[in-house]
């Protein structure tokens, strides 16, 4: 600050009035230039004209009675889907890692993380709104030189507030927050659809390591059985009753089911440790109590949500349609960057020799002042900024598209795939009867004396066989009933923890 502006005469009344006057100018021009906004307005996708999810639909499953997981199941159609949807299987155990999977998961924490840093963004960016308003004192020990006159040195203080305003004209602060709260939806439905692939993914794992648990039962059963048809064909061999081709293929028989069972456990490990991992532990540290197939509910009446429901539900189209939203404002924000920029400023002070000084008669100052700026030339930058925006916006309308596709070709083969679950059960457990008919019919043979005890060896293999088959069966009805609930949404929208803010879509 030079020493000249000391002498400036100090405000008065009047000149108080007509400064606010003119900031009231200033604002009202602001406000009436704040209903302009370049660039489309969004509208969300109209929902697939379309009236189902399959060709053929399927009103329920067949059922097979007497078996685990053998009820029919029946599909309703708009049937609210629950939030906690897992405890349909009621099933403790299930609900117990669900729920430790929720309290602990760390992708689950760093999802919640992101959505408030989207949010605080949101808030961040809203201040754009709002003029800035700095203040700050400045103190300055000068002596001057002998050459312009006598020398002397005095202390300079300068108290001052300082005001900038940029009114929103064409819309730019206005499509650049619409932007940020676009992008905290795709944050938000994307903790949303965190949520349920950590739910499915501890469902789907606790359902395969108990059907792992109990093939490998049977698998070591088969084993020993083989084991011992070895041994009394190499006692026949032995003793002239049978040849070696019988014994060979025995043995052959004996290899193949022994090597499936490394396979079986390694598999059954990794789902252990995927449990402990998805519950927030280590592997070494993965819950050592069984899951069995048989503590699990198979649900009977299953939500079906209307094809028009879906897209509105699904976190993952949601998430598509926020980058849609997001990608649309880009194009208002290209279009803003192109036009004339307004800027308003104020400062207002005081500046004396001492302390004392500064607050008397005559120390006041102030300044207003306006700067517009415009893009003369740069080269086509802003240009070529716009016309990447509007391939944005295209690109994600594809994907937005590519969304649904993939979420009604979801709920498609989970339907079926729930459809034919149910022939395959019905098939597995006549032939699981069937083998255990002949395994009895066989033992007692064996007692009356009229088969040999390899006979009952056999059909002890083909009812062990049989039993793997069907708790494959089994297993697939209730993992693909879990993927239903997924493929459907899981019903994140019940939650209150996942819709917080979200009424303000």
């Amino acid at each position: 600050m030079s020493k000249s502006r000391k002498a400036l005469p100090a405000r008065t009344a009047p000149e108080c009035g007509r400064r606010l006057r003119a900031w009231a100018c200033v604002a009202a021009l602001g406000l009436m230039a704040a209903g302009c906004a370049v660039g489309p307005d969004f509208k969300r996708p109209a929902a697939p004209d379309v009236a189902g999810y399959v060709p053929a639909p399927v009103t329920a499953t067949v059922a097979t009675p007497g078996v685990v997981g053998g009820q029919a199941q029946r599909f309703v159609e708009g049937a609210e889907i629950p939030a906690d949807w897992w405890t349909l299987f009621h099933s403790r155990q299930l609900n117990d890692l669900i729920e430790q999977a929720l309290a602990n998961n760390h992708d689950l924490k760093a999802a919640e993380a992101a959505l408030t840093v989207a949010h605080e963004g949101v808030l961040a960016q809203r201040g754009a709104y709002f003029p800035t308003v700095t203040a700050g004192v400045s103190a300055v020990r000068q002596r001057t030189s002998a050459a312009q006159g006598p020398s002397s040195t005095f202390s300079l203080i300068t108290p001052q507030v300082s005001v900038a305003y940029a009114p929103d004209v064409f819309g730019l602060n206005r499509r650049t927050v619409e932007a940020a709260q676009a992008q905290e939806d795709a944050t938000r439905y994307q903790l949303a659809a965190a949520h349920l692939t950590l739910t499915s993914n501890v469902a789907a794992a606790a359902i395969q390591q108990a059907s792992l648990e109990t093939q490998i039962d049977a698998t070591r059963e088969l084993i020993a059985i083989d084991t011992k048809a070895v041994e009394i064909l190499k006692y026949q061999v032995a003793k002239g009753y049978a040849s070696r081709v019988d014994l060979a293929a025995q043995e052959a028989q004996l290899a193949q089911v022994a090597a499936t069972l490394p396979d079986l456990i390694k598999q059954s490990a990794q789902q252990s440790h995927l449990l402990a991992v998805l519950t927030g532990r280590f592997p070494s540290q993965a819950p050592e109590e069984r899951f069995d197939l048989s503590s699990l509910t198979l649900p009977t009446d299953l939500p079906l949500s209307l094809p028009s429901t879906l897209v509105a539900q699904r976190p993952d189209i949601l998430q598509a349609e926020a980058n849609m939203h997001a990608a649309s404002a880009g194009i208002g924000i290209a279009e803003a960057n192109r036009l004339p920029n307004i800027t308003l400023t104020g400062d207002a002070g005081t500046m004396g020799l001492s302390l004392a000084k500064t607050f008397g008669a005559g120390a006041g100052f102030w300044d207003l002042g306006a700067a517009v700026t415009a893009p003369i030339f740069d080269g086509g930058a802003l240009k070529h900024k716009e016309r990447g925006a509007k391939a944005a916006y295209v690109q994600a309308s594809e994907q937005y598209r590519s969304a649904v596709l993939t979420g009604f070709q979801n709920v498609a083969d989970t339907l079926t795939a729930l459809d034919q679950d149910a022939q395959a059960l019905k098939a597995n457990a006549a032939s699981a009867e069937a083998a255990k008919v002949s395994l009895d019919l066989s033992q007692q043979q064996y007692k009356d004396g009229y088969a040999s005890y390899l006979s009952v060896l056999t059909a002890q293999q083909t009812y062990q066989q049989a039993r793997i088959a069907l708790v494959q069966a089994q297993a697939n009805r209730y993992a693909d009933t879990a993927a239903l609930f997924q493929a459907l949404g899981g019903g994140w929208w019940s939650r209150t923890d996942l819709i917080r803010n979200a009424d303000a879509r």
